[in-house]
């Protein structure tokens, strides 16, 4: 026999696309913290693959293509290319690892968690700037899915060339018709819920791999073996010269995936055990990201002499061809993938930073759909190729990114010590642990603001110094999220050393949530307490009972201390 799901009359959705009750709502939670969407989870399912499809998703788009292709264009030999993206997927896979592991443990998604960390009102501030982040780029990322759809049909209905004359807002009436057309696939696939959203990119990632390995074969046969180099640049630099060159693209590696490593929590929630997590990540982020890389250098090489040019963006190499059937293929393939990526980097995320700010009011699905319909009004064709455009509006929030993430690091791992009591992040109450200063950590906000100007800074001013003509150090602008994560990391341990705020809960075990547990380790409760078996349904997580804490395996001893020693 199974539990009643513990609900409220306020719960009138299912959480997050699961059956009614996935989401451990408890009487007592208060309804402007919590719904069925960011309590925590009754049952964590994903495997290792589920987290690996994950990152082929993220990774197996338009952008990833033309970034990773760019690295191979640098002026760097071959070996230095592979360094340099060894060096940075394995980073991205320690920090994944790292902001994995407190919302595995707990069982939410990335905003709850930083309740602990920001207060219970402060988690907004965060939630906001990623949530505001990812609805640029949702809006982004369907544009460029629209353009794929746009050759699909210039290629099947002639006609619709007609179309291209035609315009509103800046957009063609048949740019229009591929842009409603790929957001209401992402409407209809998000409203159906994280379990078909999860079906969904277990597929999507082989398939897109699928592809890309046929036309990688088919250009390097129509090439010749002989001609593939994996070096697009026409220059080499010196050795010494092509150092800093590294190091800059170690960063461009970090930065492009700052954004889904951040959130990523929303993600790892789900993961049956933090072993899965890890095992999913290393599958997903250094393998996967070194073969899609490899496959990208190879199949961009091969256009030089079967097109006579170097085409590093994979729609114009598939619109090249130009064969029916690739072009179906290859358009249908590459929209795919970047609905892929939209789904998971730019509408989940806001669907729990929206939920998060009232969740009374906002479900998860009407946070995505925040998300969804307000990147429309951003009209992003009208300024996505406008450099400055991004660099200025997009850049500012990008760059507190850095600092977001250091302080939410410092803050469970050091501060709290991993240790979290779950069901006070969703209480009220004046005296709970987590209320701070009329629900803001002082030192959290301080700590953003302190390590955020200067980023902001860095990010804002060497291109604008640049741009008139006064002195060019615009390439400290590519290492901004490094010095933002890690002024946001120092500068917040030094607040709390000296106004400590964030308690440990030394000596309490009951309703604790402790990191530092593996799976098998159980403490047990005060012997005046009772100890009832937990229902059927409840996983690894198992908070609600005082008899068991939750664990999973250990990160690295350096894992409680700095960033910069976990990665040693």
């Amino acid at each position: 026999m199974t539990s009643t799901p513990l609900t409220g009359p306020h719960d009138l959705v299912e959480a997050a696309g699961h059956p009614h009750g996935g989401g451990n709502m408890k009487p007592h939670y208060d309804d402007r913290l919590a719904n069925e969407d960011l309590a925590p989870l009754r049952k964590q399912k994903w495997s290792s693959y589920n987290i690996f499809a994950f990152w082929m998703s993220d990774v197996h788009s338009v952008g990833g293509y033309v970034t990773a292709g760019s690295l191979f264009a640098l002026g760097l030999q071959s070996w230095q290319v592979l360094v340099a993206l060894i060096v940075g997927i394995v980073i991205v896979q320690v920090f994944a690892n790292m902001v994995a592991k407190p919302s595995q443990k707990t069982g939410v998604p990335y905003p709850v968690i930083n309740r602990v960390v920001f207060g219970i009102r402060g988690a907004n501030i965060p939630a906001i700037i990623r949530g505001l982040i990812a609805i640029a780029w949702y809006g982004v990322q369907t544009f460029l899915a629209a353009e794929s759809l746009n050759i699909v049909f210039l290629k099947f209905i002639p006609g619709s060339a007609a179309l291209l004359d035609v315009s509103f807002a800046g957009l063609s009436a048949l740019g229009w018709i591929s842009y409603a057309i790929l957001w209401t696939a992402q409407f209809l696939l998000f409203w159906n819920g994280m379990e078909v959203i999860r079906r969904f990119i277990d597929w999507a990632g082989p398939a897109v791999y699928l592809v890309m390995i046929v036309l990688a074969v088919y250009l390097v046969s129509q090439a010749g073996i002989q001609n593939i180099s994996f070096t697009l640049s026409t220059t080499q630099l010196d050795f010494w010269a092509s150092i800093p060159v590294m190091f800059a693209a170690i960063a461009l590696v970090v930065s492009y995936f700052s954004g889904p490593m951040l959130n990523f929590g929303d993600f790892a929630r789900y993961g049956k055990s933090f072993r899965a997590v890890k095992k999913g990540n290393f599958w997903g982020l250094p393998v996967n990201f070194l073969f899609f890389s490899l496959l990208t250098v190879i199949t961009a090489s091969a256009t030089v002499p079967v097109f006579g040019d170097l085409i590093t963006d994979p729609i114009a190499t598939v619109e090249r061809i130009d064969t029916p059937f690739a072009i179906l293929l290859g358009g249908l393939t590459f929209v795919t993938a970047t609905v892929g990526i939209n789904i998971v980097a730019n509408f989940i995320s806001p669907a729990f930073d929206f939920s998060n700010v009232a969740p009374k009011k906002i479900s998860w699905r009407a946070g995505g759909m925040i998300a969804a319909v307000g990147s429309t009004f951003l009209m992003p064709w009208n300024w996505y190729s406008n450099a400055d455009a991004i660099h200025y509006s997009l850049g500012v929030l990008g760059a507190l990114i850095g600092p977001l993430f250091g302080i939410l690091i410092a803050g469970y791992y050091i501060a709290a010590r991993q240790r979290v009591k779950v069901d006070a992040m969703f209480t009220m109450d004046a005296a709970g642990p987590y209320w701070y200063r009329n629900g803001f950590n002082p030192n959290a906000v301080k700590a953003v603001i302190a390590a955020g100007v200067p980023t902001v800074a860095i990010a804002i001013f060497p291109k604008l110094f640049a741009d008139l003509g006064l002195f060019d150090v615009s390439a400290i602008s590519d290492y901004s999220w490094f010095i933002g994560c890690g002024l946001g990391y120092v500068l917040f341990l030094l607040f709390e050393r000296r106004d400590p705020r964030i308690p440990t809960f030394d000596g309490e075990t009951e309703g604790i949530s402790d990191g530092t547990l593996d799976q098998t380790d159980t403490v047990a409760a005060p012997a005046s307490v009772a100890s009832p078996p937990a229902p059927a349904e409840v996983p690894v997580l198992a908070i609600e009972t005082p008899d068991a804490v939750p664990g999973a395996g250990p990160l690295p001893r350096s894992a409680g201390g700095s960033a910069r020693e976990a990665l040693a």
